[in-house]
């Protein structure tokens, strides 16, 4: 694992819908099913699976190593709701996350310490 890595990714939320419309197991393959429990309880949902894929990358590229599947990352959330990230279903303490999404597109910024 890298130390000191950053990773950035932007994605179109039109663009993880159809992705998850053309093939329905996408989310299933992508997201653990926390975090697709959350996506879909929440009003916007695209936005919410979007802005998740864009942190899985971030965190990918951060860690720079290539040894993780995009399902072994996972964004959570913390008792004030900041992000966080787990890895294997384990908390990522020396990992910081930065989400942020509009109408439009969604983005992350992960930083491995």
């Amino acid at each position: 694992m890298a130390k000191g890595g950053l990773g950035l990714d932007i994605v179109e939320i039109s663009r993880v819908r159809a992705l998850a419309k053309r093939n329905p197991r996408f989310l299933t393959r992508v997201f653990s099913k926390e975090e697709i429990r959350y996506c879909e309880g929440k009003r916007r949902a695209w936005q919410h699976f979007a802005v998740r894929f864009a942190a899985k990358e971030a965190v990918w590229k951060a860690l720079g190593d290539g040894s993780l599947a995009l399902k072994d990352i996972a964004v959570s959330r913390d008792s004030k709701g900041r992000p966080g990230v787990l890895l294997r279903g384990k908390p990522a303490k020396k990992i910081r996350l930065s989400l942020s999404h509009s109408d439009d597109y969604a983005a992350a910024v992960a930083l491995a310490a």
